[in-house]
């Protein structure tokens, strides 16, 4: 039985050859955009139209099936049944290891072939099931309360930038195939983290030192190196315009300085909130808002703003040439995807890959590597024949372990399941909810009678922090973001309680954010910071805990002592913020992290235009240490303390030394500079600093004059 939309694509097909001509946009010998500009003087308004919504329909009288640009890969395929699930971008950019995370999303590409041409061959095409990723975030992740922080790589820009060009080089594939294996979408352009509830009426207005120093070196790096085929614009405004009507961000900075060709896309219906009553209110109406997003060069809509088109232009709103410029590149992009011939470079991937083994383990690795210790009085690693109990709210919550835009795997390894696969019979108490429960915590400590070390799973998950409206209504939260970064005090209590009852705990947390522990560093004997580890994360804190990994990730967000430390969530100025611009005494830095070793640098040095610096393995176990390098200009009083420009996570055995290069460019030495209104190279004497996090008392130091 041949399936409907098979045969609806026939009878398309034939009633082409039926004409009896051969069009130009046919021709594969031709460029893609060639072909688009035959294409599009023949579509009319309406179908043009169309094709400028995400879910666009089938256009059966030239052959264009049924095509829906908006899909998930943030963290593995997304939002489409099952797939390999990787730890949250929060955890894997505390790998600090861009090639690793590279591997993880050529497997997150493969993946998404197979599952596109499975559901290709059932069709029609649905949401979820394309080619097109809005993936990565890069937002800076400027402050912990913000709930979609767990999404982007971290609160450094240079990290942010190398992470994120890894994700776009292993979803897109080679630059030099003739077809695109996918398309990455660098999103959210600009200045947009948090706080959630505000986000469709928002208008940043950040310093201009700040956008180019902070806010926006990801994005360039996106598109100026990585070639990320796809920008999305925020919901909120810049300097009092949509950030999908901003002539600054849009027309000076993206197409102008850093030469952006590719396309733009908005938001989930971001275009209504240039007109929606209680958002921006920019615009009276709905023609208008889609005219001034098209003329702006938002290619293709996520929503239904632009069917409004026909209209904006009966009405003199726009030039139907405007629509035909962003239609041309839509059909270019289908096209060179290989969507629109049906050509699959990748058709023989077997469907076995998808959370197969190869896939699997790959995620395992990565949940080690993002795996922090932040502190340990020498209880870990534990010794596999000393009895452990697991407690806390985190412990055997599976749904947790997947984060958010997250696949759903068919088989996931809570911290409970990874524990007693070395421990079959080790006692279990949930103890209490992540923010309710019981404060008579006798029960938990009878049935803990006997055993002197437990594992407490303690944090969050994103039923509290997420996207807006993921989470609300509980106390310390508030619409998908946090307002208190403490630990909830149901999880303080049971914790305080446990070690009041002469237990050795220890914390393994869970969130997808900093938290403020500060009462639990006092008390618990080691914690480990675990994020939201993906489907093979209690795998990897095993092998963490039982000591068959030597922990080595670092923090890629700084860890504040409370709440306290942090200035107004609603302001976009960096001062005070994020390792670079606070000046007081977190709980942990960012860079920062532990190991079950010992690492001990040598003399920093500068030869050849490379800063060299031996580290030498102290302890009796192989380990790896990430080796990063920070960059400061005292002359500037203005700028940050310190800020990363290298890092280089490298593998050394136990009582061996390596030595360590990191070259040093133009671009080690960007700097602010106000007549120029950018980050150029700038003359001065530096400070250079290399360590293992960012703290001064890890950092060894030298100045260089450049």
């Amino acid at each position: 039985m041949i399936k409907p939309h098979l045969l609806t694509a026939a009878i398309a097909l034939c009633c082409i050859a039926a004409n009896a001509q051969n069009y130009p946009f046919q021709d594969k010998s031709l460029s893609p955009e060639e072909r688009a500009e035959d294409l599009v003087s023949r579509l009319t308004l309406e179908e043009k139209t169309a094709l400028t919504i995400n879910d666009s329909p089938a256009i059966a009288r030239f052959g264009i099936k049924k095509y829906d640009w908006w899909n998930e890969a943030l963290h593995g395929v997304g939002r489409n049944g099952s797939a390999t699930t990787f730890p949250q971008p929060i955890g894997m950019a505390a790998s600090f290891d861009d090639a690793l995370l590279y591997e993880v999303f050529c497997a997150v590409s493969d993946e998404a072939r197979v599952k596109h041409r499975i559901a290709d061959e059932n069709g029609p095409l649905e949401r979820y099931q394309g080619l097109t990723f809005w993936t990565p975030n890069i937002n800076l992740f400027r402050d912990p309360r913000w709930g979609r922080g767990m999404e982007s790589y971290g609160e450094d820009p240079y990290l942010i930038g190398k992470m994120g060009a890894a994700v776009v080089r292993g979803l897109q594939g080679p630059d030099d195939s003739p077809v695109r294996k996918l398309h990455a979408c660098a999103k959210h352009l600009a200045v947009h983290s948090g706080p959630e509830p505000l986000r469709h009426r928002f208008d940043a207005r950040p310093s201009r030192r700040d956008l180019y120093e902070t806010y926006l070196p990801a994005f360039k790096e996106l598109v100026t190196k990585a070639g990320v085929e796809e920008v999305m614009t925020a919901y909120n405004r810049f300097e009092g315009q949509p950030c999908g009507a901003s002539d600054y961000l849009l027309d000076t900075v993206l197409r102008a300085k850093w030469g952006f060709r590719g396309m733009l896309v908005s938001d989930c219906w971001a275009v209504a909130d240039f007109y929606i009553k209680g958002r921006h209110e920019y615009v009276e109406d709905q023609a208008t808002a889609a005219a001034l997003a098209l003329r702006y060069g938002v290619d293709l809509e996520c929503g239904h703003a632009y069917q409004a088109i026909p209209e904006a232009i009966r009405r003199g709103l726009l030039d139907e040439a405007v629509l035909d410029r962003s239609v041309r590149k839509i059909i270019a992009a289908r096209i060179r995807l290989g969507e629109f011939d049906g050509i699959d470079p990748w058709k023989d991937l077997p469907e076995s890959i998808v959370e197969g083994p190869e896939h699997r383990a790959l995620a395992r690795k990565m949940a080690r590597e993002s795996i922090v210790l932040l502190q340990n009085d020498g209880i870990l690693p534990l010794a596999e024949d000393v009895p452990v109990a697991v407690v806390g709210p985190n412990a055997d919550d599976t749904v947790m372990l997947w984060g958010n835009y997250n696949p759903i795997p068919r088989e996931s390894v809570t911290l409970l399941s990874g524990i007693r696969e070395r421990q079959a019979g080790a006692v279990y108490v949930k103890g209490c909810g992540h923010i309710d429960g019981a404060e008579d915590f006798s029960k938990v400590l009878a049935a803990l009678e006997g055993i002197e070390t437990v594992v407490f799973a303690s944090g969050i998950s994103t039923v509290y922090e997420g996207e807006q409206g993921d989470a609300g209504g509980y106390p310390g939260f508030e619409g998908g973001d946090r307002t208190s970064i403490e630990l909830p005090e149901v999880q303080r209590n049971l914790i305080a309680a446990l070690k009041d009852a002469g237990k050795k705990v220890v914390l393994v947390n869970f969130s997808g954010s900093a938290m403020g522990l500060e009462p639990e560093s006092r008390i618990c004997d080691a914690i480990l910071q675990a994020w939201y580890p993906g489907q093979e994360g209690g795998h990897a804190i095993a092998d963490i805990l039982f000591g068959d990994y030597n922990p080595s990730g670092k923090l890629p967000v700084t860890f504040y002592r409370n709440t306290e430390q942090l200035p107004p969530f609603e302001s976009y100025d960096m001062a005070g913020r994020t390792y670079r611009f606070f000046g007081g005494d977190p709980l942990w830095q960012f860079g920062y992290g532990l190991s079950y070793t010992k690492f001990k640098l040598g003399r920093v040095r500068v030869r050849d235009g490379k800063v060299v610096v031996k580290v030498r393995n102290k302890g009796k176990m192989d380990g790896e240490e990430v080796l990063q390098l920070y960059v400061s200009l005292p002359a500037d009083a203005g700028g940050p303390l310190r800020t990363l420009r290298a890092f280089k996570r490298v593998f050394i055995p136990a009582g061996k030394s390596v030595k360590v290069e990191i070259p040093l460019d133009e671009e080690t030495f960007l700097w602010w500079d106000a007549a120029a209104e950018d980050m150029v190279p700038t003359h001065g004497r530096y400070r250079l600093q290399v360590g293992t996090s960012s703290s001064p008392k890890d950092l060894r130091s030298r100045r260089y004059r450049f």
